[in-house]
């Protein structure tokens, strides 16, 4: 697909993995509908994409993904603006880190599905009908590692990553006869704000080693990426794939290695009480 002049809907648009992909996207020509929350990020990001000079547009739209309201004003918005829709990123999500009995039932585990799974399957809802009527498009899922590897914290997170990667590969399987794409991205760390709002304390220091950790312009030229040669799933880097290959093969093993190395580092305080 010739990115020139396509419509973009990026969902999580004002930071970190969403902003970097909405700005490639804008740098090959492409007319971008920016979703989120904090609007006066979305305007700066659409003036710094329209000022570009190479026939890119953007369109800055308000919008909680965990509001089926939100989500329908979002797709007429952009029906109004441009008429027609031929990628949609689903990008919106965050992580509340934490062992399961500490995490905020409301704010932590329900506001969690609420924006990574059910903001994913209404909006991809919302945008289906109309490349339907198109025949073609292409749905792209922001995944995670975590999607296929789920590590002790992430219970959540994870869970809710788990079933991103069910849904999609459902969809890919209905809506192919229609020219639609699904596809999923898998990034492992990232530097982006999430850290910051997962709440991450960590004894063990624990952390993505610096040689694996990408940027958010590398996950979003990734991104653009998959639309100009798509596939049903991409890993990022692709030495993420051996942990995914261990994890399936040698469960036991990852077990035994993930709960002494982490789990009981992690948790030694709390035990001596116990």
């Amino acid at each position: 697909m010739d990115l020139k002049g396509k419509v973009v809907i990026v969902t999580g648009a004002s930071s970190g993995i969403g902003e970097a992909t909405a700005r490639q996207f804008g740098k090959q020509g492409a007319r971008v509908v920016l979703a989120a929350r904090r609007l006066d990020k979305l305007d700066n990001l659409a003036q710094e994409i329209a000022a570009l000079g190479n026939g890119a547009e953007a369109l800055a739209v308000q919008a909680d993904l965990s509001n089926l309201e939100d989500i329908k004003l979002l797709v007429g918005q952009t029906l109004e603006k441009f008429g027609r829709i031929d990628v949609l990123v689903n990008n919106a999500g965050f992580g509340r880190l934490g062992w399961l009995e500490t995490l905020d039932p409301v704010k932590d585990i329900e506001a969690q599905f609420a924006v990574n799974v059910l903001g994913v399957v209404q909006t991809t809802r919302q945008v289906l009908p109309v490349m339907i009527g198109q025949r073609s498009g292409h749905i792209i899922n922001m995944c995670s590692m975590a999607g296929l590897v789920a590590t002790p914290t992430y219970t959540i997170y994870a869970a809710s990553k788990h079933a991103v990667h069910g849904f999609s590969e459902a969809l890919r399987r209905e809506v192919k006869p229609w020219g639609i794409h699904v596809s999923l991205i898998y990034p492992g760390g990232v530097s982006t704000e999430f850290g910051q709002h997962a709440g991450i304390q960590r004894k063990t220091k624990a952390t993505t080693p610096k040689f694996m950790l990408l940027t958010a312009d590398e996950v979003g030229q990734a991104v653009t990426r998959l639309v100009h040669r798509p596939r049903a799933m991409w890993i990022i880097p692709w030495l993420w794939s051996v942990s995914v290959w261990l994890n399936r093969n040698f469960n036991a093993l990852v077990d035994t290695t993930t709960i002494k190395g982490f789990t009981i580092p992690e948790r030694e305080e709390e035990m001596k009480v116990l």
